[in-house]
């Protein structure tokens, strides 16, 4: 099983493609101890993972001094009710993999998510920017069925940090901003990719770019998460 894998993430590498464009999906591990110790913080897994058998309590998410650490399982949103954000607003946050790669064979990514509605039911809505710690990024959502905004691979941006090599710390800021009719995610201070809002509140996409915020992870991946915050005009 490993040698397949090992030939899935070199062949996209020859054909110049993202590491993560044909790699073997790993199995998803449940996580001892699991569940939401963070006060206030809600969370819920992703469809395909649910469908699966797999929960919330499957992950873990606390609060550790002023970071968020999370471990994933199955893939997961976590958000607290409280945090909002409605007209034009920036919402970022700092991501820091401490050890790249420790709980999977390929990259994962991590990132923030907007425009939440009716979150952790079959009608949810958000749309989320996401980074891996080898040079590559994903806008995606559900609206509720998943939909892409940068195609299936997503796209390499050298803004992306890449980590040194796997067991090695990396740390993304990721930022999603609402402005006038746009949409942005920016990654370390730098716009990766922006949308017409348009073509983002749209059928079987977002509801509304008003909405929730928080913070999505990928299965079987480990991060912490600080200085989530909104800011405003």
């Amino acid at each position: 099983m490993r040698r397949i894998s090992a030939v899935a993430v070199l062949i996209p590498a020859i054909l110049g493609l993202p590491a993560l464009a044909l790699a073997q999906e790993e199995p998803v591990r449940a996580v001892g101890g699991g569940g939401i110790s963070a006060p206030g913080w809600q969370g819920a897994v992703d469809a395909r993972d649910a469908t699966q058998g797999h929960a919330i309590k499957d992950t873990k998410l606390a609060k550790e001094g002023d970071a968020l650490h999370v471990i994933t399982g199955p893939a997961a949103i976590y958000w607290n009710p409280a945090n909002t954000a409605q007209g034009d607003y920036t919402v970022k946050a700092t991501f820091t993999e401490p050890k790249y790669m420790n709980l999977n064979d390929h990259p994962h990514p991590y990132g923030i998510f907007i425009g939440g509605t009716d979150l952790g039911t079959d009608h949810q809505s958000l749309l989320y920017c996401e980074a891996y710690g080898n040079g590559t990024f994903i806008v995606r959502g559900f609206g509720p069925a998943p939909f892409r905004m940068n195609g299936r691979e997503g796209e390499s941006n050298a803004a992306v940090r890449r980590a040194a090599a796997p067991g090695q710390p990396v740390t993304q800021e990721i930022a999603l901003s609402v402005k006038g009719d746009k949409v942005a995610c920016l990654i370390n201070g730098t716009v990766v990719a922006t949308y017409a809002r348009a073509d983002v509140v749209a059928p079987a996409k977002l509801k509304s770019t008003d909405g929730v915020y928080g913070i999505r992870f990928a299965h079987n991946t480990e991060g912490l998460v600080t200085g989530l915050t909104v800011t405003r005009p």
